[in-house]
């Protein structure tokens, strides 16, 4: 094939332009307006809104035919664990709060990936909820094939006399005590080939000094999947999870009083989006991580833990 040199050089200006445009869609923020919420937050009212999935991402169908049922599925690292999956081909089930603008708009997302979605609201706080939620995920579409554990709360304090009682048993009710419930209840419905992934963070590892109650219950999470992984592996159902750092949700907005510089205190200086994190769950979710088990992706900047 022969080409002239006028065509080279539209392509050469075309492949130049794609280029910016790549650049410009992979630029994340390093700053971020101030702005407050009250808990749980609500993804729909954030500046800038975070990033659910790239637009460059492409699904090969690793999740084809599966069923996710997914906690704190509405928004942040959630929603978008929810969009991956459902670009995968799979269906999804979200639990939720009560933030119903921000799962319907999941929700819509979801469609927009030609899957299905189930919106299961209720307090994971509840195990009788937690079990409904299942057995309402199975009635639906008959299976249940990932489980992903991810509804968190947490309560920035820096004196830890003011750590009440009232918030540390909050805390270790919403963040731990529902992955036992989860997981109790899903456990018979799963199958061999079938995957378990918990959220945990990057306060498991080296803790943190205003969230004392939240990094302790994260480092209980780390503890249960181990755990649980060696329990789990002659029936050949994976258990694996995701220590995040600093990525921006709605968590973010309702936790903390300043958050302009939120996420800087890493090597590449800056918070990450969720759409950085979810790709981590379709990995462990899908085959390609058919040889791991019991183990941690760590997506926090590049700060070194152990």
């Amino acid at each position: 094939m022969i080409f002239s040199g006028q065509t080279l050089i539209v392509n050469r200006a075309t492949l130049h332009i794609l280029n910016l445009i790549n650049l410009y869609i992979m630029e994340k923020p390093k700053k971020f307006p101030e702005q407050k919420q009250n808990l749980p937050g609500n993804e729909f009212q954030m500046k800038p809104q975070p990033e659910i999935i790239r637009e460059n991402y492409v699904g090969s169908g690793k999740l084809l035919g599966k069923v996710a049922f997914i906690t704190g599925g509405d928004s942040g690292i959630g929603r978008s664990v929810a969009v991956h999956f459902a670009r995968e081909g799979a269906n999804i089930a979200i639990v939720y709060l009560k933030e119903d603008q921000d799962a319907i708009e999941t929700r819509e997302l979801i469609k927009k990936e030609g899957r299905e979605c189930l919106l299961l609201s209720g307090d994971l706080k509840d195990e009788k909820f937690c079990k409904a939620a299942v057995k309402k995920c199975h009635t639906s579409f008959g299976k249940i094939n990932i489980v992903v554990n991810n509804a968190a709360v947490q309560f920035s304090t820096t004196d830890f006399e003011k750590v009440t009682t009232a918030q540390i048993q909050k805390t270790f009710e919403t963040n731990i005590y529902p992955y036992f419930y989860i997981t109790k209840a899903a456990l018979p419905l799963l199958q061999e080939g079938d995957t378990i992934i918990n959220t945990s963070s990057v306060t498991a590892y080296r803790g943190s000094e205003h969230l004392i109650d939240y990094a302790s219950t994260k480092g209980a999470i780390v503890s249960f999947t181990r755990s649980l992984s060696t329990m789990l592996a002659e029936k050949k159902i994976r258990v694996n999870g995701v220590a995040p750092g600093p990525i921006w949700t709605p968590l973010i907005v309702a936790s903390f009083d300043k958050i302009a510089d939120f996420g800087k205190d890493n090597p590449m200086k800056r918070a990450g989006q969720p759409s950085e994190v979810a790709p981590a769950y379709v990995f462990l979710a899908c085959e390609d991580s058919s040889y791991i088990t019991g183990q941690f992706i760590h997506i926090n900047g590049g700060e070194i833990v152990a």
